[in-house]
């Protein structure tokens, strides 16, 4: 097995299956240039490599990630990758998330745009964007009424409360729900028997299915851009972001725009 990690990502090769497993522990493995960066580089293996099938990601045995580091920014959108290095990125070949612990705000839409999601039992995943002033901006606006029941995902999208692993379960956007800790090695089953497979078929068929599924994601991303410059100039965001910082409540205006 080889295997190799940076100040962010862990990378280890088993044999035909890269398990990428992003590192930033300390802060929860918040998204910043570095970690869209190393995400990117790895993503990009898992494409170019021919010896490679499949792909599973994690964060590890307690956590998935919480999004964007709202202190020091994601980083530009990668040429291949766009938002984290991985979020509006057309793959040849299968990822599947393994989320244990938290998958919130930008983590959740990570979630979103891999292709299958093991979860933890006690896994929780949440879209906070609107409690800090921002707009979810990753693809969750347009995904999240795709893989969940619009209702649900506008409660998530408006309300910013998580919802555990067991629900999304049962509503089918995690596809195996696993004892804690189990996630990884249920994962890695799963992307074993999806490199068992004709490498030509599963391509094929990967982006048969994300064309139908994704052929309104132009309309999609250009709608989060308009709702990301609704919000820019006001107060709110720099509220919502300053509240963040000093781990206070946001005190919000009392006026709502039209």
């Amino acid at each position: 097995m080889a295997r190799r990690e940076d100040h962010r990502v862990d990378v280890e090769r088993r044999g035909d299956v890269l398990v990428i497993r992003m590192v930033r522990h300390a802060k929860r493995n918040a998204v910043d240039a570095a970690m869209a960066h190393a995400l990117d580089a790895a993503l990009n293996e898992l494409d170019d490599d021919p010896g490679l099938r499949a792909g599973v990601l994690t964060g590890g045995p307690d956590m998935f990630c919480a999004g964007t580091d709202l202190t020091d920014g994601p980083g530009e959108p990668t040429p291949r990758g766009g938002p984290y290095g991985l979020i509006a990125r057309r793959r040849s070949t299968p990822l599947i998330a393994a989320v244990e612990g938290v998958a919130y705000g930008g983590g959740f839409e990570i979630v979103m745009a891999c292709d299958i999601v093991v979860a933890g039992r006690s896994a929780r995943f949440a879209l906070p964007e609107v409690s800090h002033g921002l707009v979810a901006n990753c693809g969750a606006l347009f995904r999240g009424q795709r893989v969940l029941p619009p209702m649900v995902a506008r409660q998530l999208l408006l309300t910013g409360r998580p919802v555990t692993a067991e629900r999304l379960y049962t509503l089918g956007l995690v596809s195996e729900l696993v004892e804690d800790g189990r996630a990884e090695e249920a994962a890695l089953l799963i992307a074993e028997a999806v490199a068992a497979n004709s490498p030509a078929a599963v391509t094929a068929t990967l982006h048969a299915v994300d064309d139908a599924a994704g052929v309104h994601d132009e309309l999609g991303w250009d709608l989060t851009r308009r709702a990301d410059a609704a919000i820019d100039a006001r107060d709110e965001k720099a509220e919502g972001l300053a509240a963040f910082r000093e781990k206070r409540q946001a005190a919000w205006s009392v006026r709502r725009p039209r």
